[in-house]
């Protein structure tokens, strides 16, 4: 059966099955010391992780350790999304801020190397209305044409129906 499959059929398939970050398993990248994984990322999350860790992204890091290995079920919350998602992170769920509320993001083997913002969208979708009276010069007679066409309308089914009941 695997013989009569096309090559990306089989891919797919096996990519299925495993998830890889650069030919590496989840239990690969975890025993990795932080030099070689720095050599696995992308040049700006290499560039991140090289200018030094400060202490609010440390402190979330050794938090979300610890919760992995106690199993806390306590809640992490944050408002660094700037954080680059480690191999040790995977597995966690993470409360990420979004400007207004707390988004909860469980933290896949697919986010090594992203930030954590990018996961959090900050912005919701704008649905526009009509345009307000005033946004251009021929909105301010909006109403009245309006009017004037529900006029019409209306003077139209009073014809109709007359003609009608004449024809009757």
């Amino acid at each position: 059966m695997d013989q009569k499959m096309s090559f990306t059929e089989q891919w797919w398939r096996k990519l299925a099955k495993q998830f890889t970050y650069r030919g590496l398993t989840q239990k690969d990248l975890e025993a990795l010391s932080l030099e070689k994984l720095l050599s696995l990322l992308t040049a700006r999350g290499r560039r991140s992780l090289t200018r030094g860790i400060n202490d609010n992204k440390r402190k979330l890091i050794e938090e979300i350790k610890l919760s992995k290995t106690e199993n806390r079920k306590k809640t992490i919350n944050t408002h660094l999304r700037d954080v680059i998602v480690l191999p040790n992170m995977v597995g966690t769920t993470v409360n990420v801020f979004s400007g207004k509320e707390f988004v909860p993001l469980n933290i896949t083997t697919e986010m090594i190397g992203h930030y954590l913002g990018e996961y959090v969208i900050t912005n919701k979708r704008v649905n526009h209305g009509a345009p307000g009276v005033g946004a251009s010069r021929s909105s301010l007679y909006v109403p009245l044409k309006w009017e004037i066409c529900l006029s019409v309308i209306f003077h139209f089914r009073i014809l109709m129906w007359l003609s009608m009941s004449v024809l009757q």
